[in-house]
């Protein structure tokens, strides 16, 4: 699959480093331009209209989450290419889908456009599609710990989890339970049956997901209507769970 691309760094000696990498080593990549500043950024994704953007973090007159804090509807992907590992967690909650130290490191750089090269192959079989998971029906239960003591779950009640900081809300078909026990949790006890974590906040049923589509991260809709985040790391794990 092909993949237009452009490069956001200010750095000349960065940009040419990273340019002659994709030319020699991604031969999928089509590079259509390259941007110095935020600006210049900004114009460059309006006029190709990009599938991957490798983006510094670090530029003059503001950093790469000023940029994409300016692309609400985005639907490119975004590779970080940063000398600076501080912004790991940054760059994952702005969706990116991958984080490359400078020095580049070659294999890293391929990994990072293999990921995103599949990544988009999926998403474009899979977008507004109805879609059925490989899976059969959950089977088995959950005991949900209360104050008053504990309530039993059928698993295949549960369409989604969300975190509420230390909380846990649970939503079914109708309603929804708190708990107090955090997501990461619930992750852990429901490890053995189709659940996927699809962002920080969310633990979906995978059996439950009706519709996927593109743009700033992702997103699916689940079967009650509701319309869930994906962050661009977590994608490759639920697009895995279907044809």
């Amino acid at each position: 699959m092909k993949l237009n691309a452009i490069i956001v760094e200010d750095e000349a000696n960065s940009r040419e480093i990273l340019r002659n990498y994709l030319l020699k080593y991604c031969k999928n990549v089509t590079l259509l331009g390259e941007a110095a500043t935020i600006k210049e950024g900004l114009d460059l994704i309006g006029q190709t209209q990009p599938d991957l953007i490798f983006l510094d973090v670090e530029m003059p007159f503001g950093n790469a989450f000023d940029l994409l804090d300016k692309v609400p509807q985005r639907t490119f992907e975004t590779v970080f290419v940063t000398a600076y590992n501080q912004y790991a967690m940054d760059a994952l909650n702005s969706h990116a889908a991958y984080y490359l130290m400078k020095p580049i490191n070659i294999d890293e750089l391929i990994k990072a456009v293999d990921y995103v090269t599949e990544i988009r192959q999926k998403e474009d079989a899979l977008e507004d599609r109805i879609l059925k998971p490989r899976l059969n029906k959950v089977d088995g239960k959950i005991t949900l710990p209360q104050q008053d003591g504990f309530q039993i779950l059928n698993v295949s009640d549960i369409l989604y989890c969300k975190a509420d900081d230390n909380y846990t809300e649970i939503y079914l078909e109708r309603g929804k339970i708190v708990v107090s026990k955090t997501l990461k949790y619930f992750e852990e006890a429901l490890s053995d049956f189709p659940f996927a974590r699809i962002h920080k906040s969310y633990l979906v049923n995978v059996n439950e997901v009706v519709k996927y589509r593109k743009g700033k991260g992702g997103s699916v809709e689940i079967s009650n209507g509701k319309e869930l985040l994906v962050s661009a790391a977590k994608k490759k794990t639920l697009l895995s769970y279907f044809d």
